[in-house]
């Protein structure tokens, strides 16, 4: 907020908020006794906006923040094209668009060289959904029971019930599955059937790994049936599982990829869905079937690319991986199992709600971390792929000190 503005205390912020935004919200953080609005916040912490209190964000809000709060590389990068640029326009070729797809494209190996930007991660489901019915000629979707792909139109209808029931009933052709189960997905995908669309580990469902082959296993069977496979990569990509995308862990080849979150850094909003020169060609033929005013926007493309330069240097990735073993090393002996791939770890607890407990406790500590929705069970454990090993230290010794 601007400083010419008076900020409001902390009750007038949260009655405003409640007035005009979200009761609800407020009322179940009031039940959860989560008393914490956002302050000013750098790398890996950030404090209370109120009452000073610092935080370190191993939350990260699913990846938005893979490399910490405002990352001094990304700032400068966006803080100087303001000087020169803006949105652009998305009726135009863009130099800054195509500087970013082509990073984006050589980032799988070729594999996805087709790229169209968005703003949102469900903006970006709901194209791969659009392209993958437009190329096949199918309306059938296959996804995960428990998984998340956005709250937009085909995201929505993909997704979890609890999130599109009170807006009427669904729509037609969408199935789900349980995920890890190979047998229920082979008879569920058959000739209707346009995608099978799938995080790779789905966040909302507790991090639940994929099982050896599994994701293999279905990129079989879509082939073999004539369907498209989607892998939403919004939280597992961008190096937060050690490698620049999961499914190059997994030796998989997916015909669509979607991405957003952490892809600028945390600065501006873009997204993008990745897609193979097959599945890109639909564009040949109808270049102005999909718009996004603000997809791709100049400013995002510039936080991207700073975004891109960091994570794409020697050694950041190895790192990643070795910063993941190290905090499972540490968290050995506490009362939880530590499902992870990377620095993706969910901490999984005995019993249903632990992790809605373990979330309140970790916050009072000085730890933000979230509970996963669609498994109470399960905290959410994020932290920057940025940490130091300085703060892994404290960190390490917060969460020893709530659970031993």
């Amino acid at each position: 907020m601007s400083t010419e503005q008076p900020y409001p205390t902390r009750a007038e912020a949260t009655v405003a908020f409640a007035e005009h935004v979200n009761r609800g919200k407020v009322a179940a953080y009031e039940a959860l006794g989560l008393d914490l609005v956002m302050g000013e916040r750098a790398g890996a912490r950030f404090r209370d906006a109120y009452d000073g209190r610092e935080l370190y964000n191993c939350h990260c809000n699913g990846g938005v923040f893979n490399l910490g709060h405002r990352h001094p590389a990304v700032v400068a990068a966006v803080r100087d094209a303001l000087d020169r640029l803006d949105i652009g326009n998305h009726h135009l070729v863009s130099g800054w668009r195509a500087v970013l797809a082509t990073r984006l494209a050589a980032s799988t190996e070729g594999i996805l060289p087709g790229v169209v930007f968005g703003v949102g991660g469900g903006e970006a489901n709901d194209l791969a959904i659009k392209v993958a019915r437009a190329r096949t000629g199918r309306n059938g979707v296959v996804s995960a029971v428990g998984g998340y792909h956005g709250h937009t139109g085909l995201a929505l209808a993909a997704g979890d019930p609890e999130y599109r029931d009170p807006f009427g009933p669904n729509l037609p052709g969408f199935t789900q599955v349980p995920f890890n189960d190979l047998a229920a997905l082979d008879r569920a995908v058959d000739d209707a059937v346009a995608a099978v669309i799938l995080e790779p580990i789905p966040a909302t469902l507790g991090m639940p790994i994929p099982e050896p082959g599994y994701l293999a296993a279905v990129e079989r069977i879509c082939r073999e049936r004539g369907a498209c496979l989607i892998l939403d990569e919004v939280q597992t990509g961008l190096g937060r599982t050690g490698t620049m995308w999961f499914f190059q862990q997994e030796g998989v080849r997916p015909d669509l990829v979607t991405t957003g979150k952490g892809l600028s850094g945390g600065v501006y909003p873009i997204t993008a869905t990745l897609m193979t020169a097959e599945v890109h060609a639909f564009f040949d033929d109808h270049p102005f079937v999909h718009i996004s005013t603000f997809g791709g926007a100049e400013l995002g493309c510039v936080a991207a690319l700073a975004t891109l330069d960091v994570i794409e240097a020697p050694g950041f990735l190895e790192r990643v991986r070795a910063v993941g073993e190290r905090f499972a090393a540490e968290f050995a002996g506490l009362p939880f199992v530590v499902r992870r791939r990377g620095l993706f770890m969910g901490l999984k607890f005995p019993g249903e709600g632990d992790g809605m407990i373990a979330a309140r406790d970790l916050i009072a500590a000085g730890v933000f971390a979230v509970f996963a929705n669609n498994d109470t069970s399960v905290l959410q454990f994020l932290p920057p792929l940025t940490v130091t090993d300085v703060e892994i230290d404290e960190i390490v010794a917060i969460v020893r000190r709530t659970f031993a």
